[in-house]
């Protein structure tokens, strides 16, 4: 029997890398996009086929999705921070790279699902209604990075209705674990961790009371694995924790799991900042049961490990 040929795009990446690694333990074939000039990031396997491409190549795209049945997007060339400085970048890059993408996929006309990575913490934006954001709740983010994640979601419905091509969006809150690096300015727990253990400041923006829903990088690519082959009820998804743990508490347990004490600098939160972000996890519960929960502060406690291994 011929394995399923599945397209992970940003496979040199945090997620990818990790979803490359789970995915080559099961019936798979992967193609695992990116960019490797920093080496590969994840176990070599017979079932792993690199692809060393660039996003924004619709040449490299159109070979890369020969043969394919499902796309995983889990590019982004940008980052909150970068985007907030250049409102543009998102629209010139991930935006426009993800509609050129979703145009390839319609015409080779045997992608049979598209998954999109997006943004659970910065798409429903800064109007929080008391409890956990909801998938039907609106979407009113305030940062040119959700703004374009929520643009690639209106595109992906787009061609669903023009071309009937099928997708699933997970709208992910703020992934950690292995392989996270404190360099790219995305995710706070490698930032924290590194700080803490080499004593040096932590820069918080704001009095550190800002709320985020946190989830382990092992749960989430038991969500991605289990998505590939159901037939979902729905299109969009979140995908959380659903508890909400706000920038001092993270760095008390941080504290706990690396046995020192943190040195905090607290500076003036830009005004783009989402103060709370809490996602509702009812939706995909019900259609995946038994998903894997990991405790924060297990999961800071296997984080840490990692970091030692590789410092």
């Amino acid at each position: 029997m011929t394995k399923k040929r599945v397209l992970v795009l940003g496979a040199n990446g945090f997620i990818g890398s990790q979803l490359v690694d789970r995915l080559s333990r099961e019936d798979y074939h992967i193609r695992a996009f990116g960019r490797f000039n920093n080496g590969i990031n994840f176990l070599e396997s017979p079932n792993v086929e690199i692809f060393d491409g660039d996003f924004l190549n619709q040449n490299d795209i159109e070979l890369a999705l020969k043969d394919v049945s499902v796309v995983i997007h889990l590019v982004s060339t940008t980052n909150p921070a970068v985007s907030d400085k250049d409102p543009l970048i998102d629209l010139t890059t991930n935006v426009e790279g993800s509609v050129n993408l979703f145009q390839k996929c319609a015409e080779n006309g045997g992608i049979k699902k598209i998954i999109f990575a997006s943004s659970g913490g910065t798409v429903y934006g800064d109007d929080y209604p008391k409890r956990p954001f909801i998938e039907t709740d609106q979407t009113k983010p305030v940062s040119p990075y959700g703004i374009g994640k929520v643009t690639i979601e209106n595109y992906l419905r787009y061609f669903k209705k023009k071309y009937n091509q099928d997708y699933l969006v997970l709208r992910i809150a703020n992934p950690y674990g292995g392989r996270q690096k404190n360099t790219r300015h995305q995710g706070i727990i490698p930032v924290i961790i590194d700080s803490v253990h080499a004593s040096r400041p932590i820069t918080i923006y704001g009095d550190g009371s800002m709320v985020r829903d946190y989830i382990y990088i092992d749960d989430l690519i038991d969500v991605i694995t289990r998505t590939l082959d159901k037939k979902m009820k729905f299109e969009t998804y979140n995908v959380g924790s659903g508890v909400g743990v706000s920038i001092n508490q993270l760095i008390e347990e941080a504290e706990k799991v690396i046995g020192k004490k943190a040195i905090i600098e607290y500076l003036e939160q830009p005004a783009t900042f989402v103060h709370t972000s809490i996602l509702d996890n009812s939706r995909i519960n019900k259609e995946l049961i038994n998903l894997q929960k990991t405790k924060l502060s297990d999961g800071l406690s296997n984080t840490y490990s990692n970091y030692l291994r590789h410092i």
